[in-house]
């Protein structure tokens, strides 16, 4: 029996099909607390979707970034990639710092890792590039004796505009505190477009700024195709880092904002309710 649909009904579900990630509203828990078949990896020197020696896996409903297996770090940067981009979202996730760092990795990548925003999508990243083309959210950990802010901002090939000028170095500091151990932190991200991008430590802004665009250095190894220098990152994928130590992450949750995208007066609405979730 033929279905009758009308025209506009069937580009609508045509357009959803095409663009699953802008069917979904409201809070998706982008780690399922189970498994990782909504993820794709992207590890330095490995091909796309290789998991090298279980880098990524789940334990104890944890999302754990490990390096039991490696012989020697040896600059094999890793990312895991949710499987759908977004564009307008609030992404909130909750990690700890555990155990000691990888034989091999950079002093600098000590208790550091990140969540990578409007990345490039990861089947376009070359066998040895480094980073995805993206803005990170960066995490730190404190080390014991150094001051060191969490949920910074770094760019690895993009350039952001940081109280109304274009900020060329390659990190730019939260005014977040420090915190060490491995207690759990939350970070929230709240990224509107190319508009404007907000990181949120304890329900404070600890870092704003806009206009996030491909430019600049910092990530190597890439096909040159993907790097349109001055191109606005309206949207991507959003990844998490493996950079030499072990992190683990409970929570990774995302809410929606694209419905509200044009209407100022309902987005606003919207986040005040959620920001205080």
């Amino acid at each position: 029996m033929k279905s009758k649909i009308s025209l506009p009904l069937f580009i609508y579900l045509a357009f959803l099909f095409v663009n699953p990630a802008s069917a979904q509203k409201g809070w998706i828990d982008l780690f399922n607390g189970k498994d990782l078949k909504d993820w794709n990896i992207k590890i330095s020197k490995h091909n796309y979707k290789e998991n090298y020696a279980s880098t990524f896996r789940v334990e104890d409903g944890l999302l754990k970034v490990s390096y039991d297996g490696y012989q020697d770090f040896d600059q094999q940067y890793g990312h895991i990639f949710y499987k759908k981009p977004f564009s307008y979202y609030l992404l909130k996730v909750t990690y700890r710092f555990v155990g000691e760092q990888a034989k091999g990795g950079e002093g600098w990548a000590l208790r550091n890792s990140g969540a990578m925003l409007h990345c490039q999508a990861p089947e376009t990243m070359l066998k040895d590039q480094d980073f995805p083309i993206s803005v990170e959210g960066q995490i730190l950990g404190g080390d014991g004796t150094h001051i060191r802010p969490t949920s910074n901002v770094c760019t690895p090939g993009t350039q952001i505009v940081y109280e109304g000028k274009l900020f060329t170095p390659h990190c730019l500091d939260s005014k977040s505190k420090t915190y060490a151990g491995d207690q759990w932190v939350t970070a929230e991200f709240l990224v509107l477009g190319d508009s404007v991008i907000k990181h949120i430590i304890d329900k404070e802004v600890v870092l704003e700024y806009s206009k996030p665009q491909i430019g600049g250095g910092n990530v190597s190894n890439y096909d040159p195709k993907m790097k349109e220098d001055g191109k606005a990152l309206t949207g991507g994928y959003i990844s998490l880092q493996s950079e030499s130590h072990p992190i683990e992450f409970k929570q990774v949750r995302l809410y929606n904002l694209a419905p509200y995208a044009k209407d100022k007066v309902k987005l606003d609405k919207v986040l005040e309710k959620i920001l205080k979730e």
